[in-house]
């Protein structure tokens, strides 16, 4: 059964967006490739999908990209295209089922376990992952607020155990319903602090394995064309938030 965690008015037509979501092409964790993600997704009602594998050190090990020294990568690698092989692959598999596709990345910054979802971002944005990595969540907010203003960045489950709840001035949004069945996200925490903190709150399945696709996501009354546009709907607040009881 689908639990709307807020209610609006009814209107004609409310498009069904997934917000987390992880494959096998980029995330070392991810066990699905775009024929079972599509398909789950479309079978679900999904209108949109947003692909946010993780942008950490283990991905770029199990990317086979060198982000320490670059120069031992092959002349002319573009890091942040071969980042985003799962959304690229996931794309040009996505026409004949009529899903929409985003491109999105879950960062994590050394010396923490916590993880932020990144909406919108300009490609250059991403392009040092080393300095991006090492600096740490407040470089990266001061960075992108300044040089990549339109992107949205969210902490995803922020009360899972060995992650710490940041400082609501350095997020646009926080993740308030995780449907991971592997992790305890205390979702009610999370809820809890956005509503103190008057965050606008997300929801997403985290998918990683068989079975997780579909769990959690957005409806809005409007459908984005492209990942900016996503963002800003993220940005604007205007859709509600679902889940799975």
């Amino acid at each position: 059964m689908i639990c709307s965690l807020f209610k609006r008015g009814k209107t004609l037509k409310q498009f069904k967006i997934e917000t987390h979501l992880h494959t096998t092409y980029a995330s070392k964790c991810g066990w699905l490739g775009a024929e079972p993600i599509l398909r789950d997704y479309a079978e679900a009602g999904y209108d949109a999908i947003c692909i946010t594998d993780h942008f950490n050190r283990t991905t770029f090990e199990y990317l086979d990209i060198d982000i320490t020294h670059p120069e031992n990568n092959l002349p002319g690698l573009d890091i942040v295209h071969e980042f985003l092989i799962g959304y690229r692959r996931i794309k040009q598999a996505a026409e004949k089922y009529g899903i929409l596709v985003y491109e999105g990345a879950e960062l994590r910054f050394d010396g923490s376990e916590s993880d932020y979802l990144f909406y919108g971002f300009k490609h250059e944005t991403l392009r040092d992952p080393e300095t991006i990595i090492s600096s740490g969540l407040e470089a990266f907010v001061k960075r992108y607020r300044s040089e990549d203003p339109d992107a949205f960045l969210l902490q995803a489950h922020p009360f899972r155990p060995k992650c710490t709840p940041a400082d609501p001035s350095l997020l646009d949004g926080v993740e308030v319903f995780n449907a991971s069945p592997r992790h305890n996200s205390d979702n009610p925490s999370a809820l809890a602090y956005a509503k103190k903190y008057g965050m606008i709150m997300t929801a997403g399945s985290d998918a990683h394995r068989p079975g997780d696709n579909g769990k959690a996501g957005i409806l809005t009354d409007t459908l984005p064309a492209d990942s900016k546009e996503f963002a800003a709907l993220l940005r604007s607040g205007n859709f509600t938030i679902f889940h799975e009881e």
